[in-house]
């Protein structure tokens, strides 16, 4: 059972290692995501990316923080994961998305279980 700040807590984290990748190394990043035509645009996404993650950690473990890193945590895996899911097949970007894709679809079943154990234990 994960309980919502650990789950919180394991995807702010995520989000913030995620977020900060091509903005500390755009070269390694590219290395396993591919070449980007854009890198400014890059490191935006994943400072905007680092933000929702920091937001998350920050979040208090009270009902109203649960309720801002859920929101923030699920605004994000659908975000990405729909980028993923819709780019991928018209070969926008690389297959190796799909680990991402793979990952944030784990983090929208991780709080759906969140929040039905939260709802049982009312």
């Amino acid at each position: 059972m994960l309980r919502e700040v650990t789950l919180a807590r394991a995807q702010g984290l995520f989000n913030l290692v995620g977020g900060l990748w091509p903005v500390v190394s755009l070269r390694t990043f590219e290395l396993v995501y591919g070449p980007k035509a854009d890198g400014w645009l890059q490191k935006t996404s994943g400072a905007l990316l680092a933000s929702a993650g920091i937001s998350m950690l920050l979040a208090g473990p009270r009902p109203e923080g649960l309720l801002h890193a859920r929101r923030t945590g699920i605004g994000t895996a659908v975000t990405f994961l729909a980028i993923d899911l819709i780019y991928v097949p018209r070969r926008r970007i690389p297959a190796t998305y799909l680990l991402d894709a793979a990952m944030e679809a784990a983090w929208l079943i991780a709080w759906w279980r969140a929040s039905c154990q939260a709802a049982n234990k009312r």
